[in-house]
């Protein structure tokens, strides 16, 4: 069940306040008529509208001021009626923040217009703001630590990390997202793009004893990255 955008109509006027109330309610709007500030306040007491048009020139308390409040503790869009014709109170309530204005009497289908659009522009605006929803982390156990793919890291059980330079994370990732595959050292220098002016066995084997140092209970007697002779090397989970 959609819910009705709920405006409030602010204006001292009956006649003008029922008018675009009925207009707004016959094209789908939840609609409160409120005669000034005060009552306006009360109202939202309760109940906070989707959009405020208020009339600027009221007594007592006038649409200025009600903007420049608004403004100040809302983000409440804000479209302004006024009567007058100047150019200044038009400037200034645009500069206290509301979102448009209409000169009095406004034609009811541009009013309507001009609330959808400043509602959408709402709605992008606050979907801008909206923090995007946090990612899980990708981690992975590799014996006694943790291997973050995202942040490159190895870390303990104590969420301390462990130093670890490029060459080693692209190995364990290489390793990680082969599990139980027995991998040749020409493969893993591929996977791991960690080639260099070493030679394959000896580049591979030294940078997987540093590893086996960080990760394996006892990296004596390996059971995580297992030795698979002739061939290369293994990542066991387990």
């Amino acid at each position: 069940m959609m819910v009705e955008p709920r405006i409030f109509v602010v204006d001292d006027e009956p006649e003008t306040r029922e008018l675009i109330g009925d207009y707004l309610a016959m094209n789908g709007y939840c609609v409160r008529l409120l005669d000034g500030g005060a009552s306006m306040r009360k109202q939202m007491e309760t109940e906070r509208p989707d959009l405020i048009v208020l009339d600027l020139n009221m007594p007592g308390e006038d649409g200025l001021s009600i903007v420049r409040s608004l403004k100040s503790s809302t983000d409440i869009p804000v479209i302004m009626l006024t009567a007058t014709a100047s150019l200044v109170d038009r400037v200034v309530g645009l500069e206290l923040g509301a979102d448009d204005y209409l000169a009095k009497p406004c034609e009811l289908r541009e009013l309507l217009a001009r609330i959808r659009s400043v509602m959408r522009r709402a709605l992008a605006q606050a979907a801008a703001r909206a923090p995007e929803p946090a990612q899980p982390r990708r981690e992975v156990r590799i014996g006694t630590k943790w291997l973050d793919l995202d942040a490159q890291s190895l870390r303990g059980e104590d969420g301390e990390e462990q130093p670890l330079v490029h060459s080693e994370f692209s190995l364990l990732k290489a390793f990680v997202e082969n599990p139980r595959r027995v991998l040749s050292r020409e493969r893993l220098l591929d996977l791991a793009s960690a080639r260099d002016s070493e030679p394959f066995d000896r580049a591979v084997d030294v940078r997987i004893t540093r590893i086996r140092k960080k990760i394996e209970p006892d990296p004596a007697r390996p059971t995580v990255i297992r030795t698979v002779r002739g061939v290369g090397y293994m990542f066991s989970p387990d």
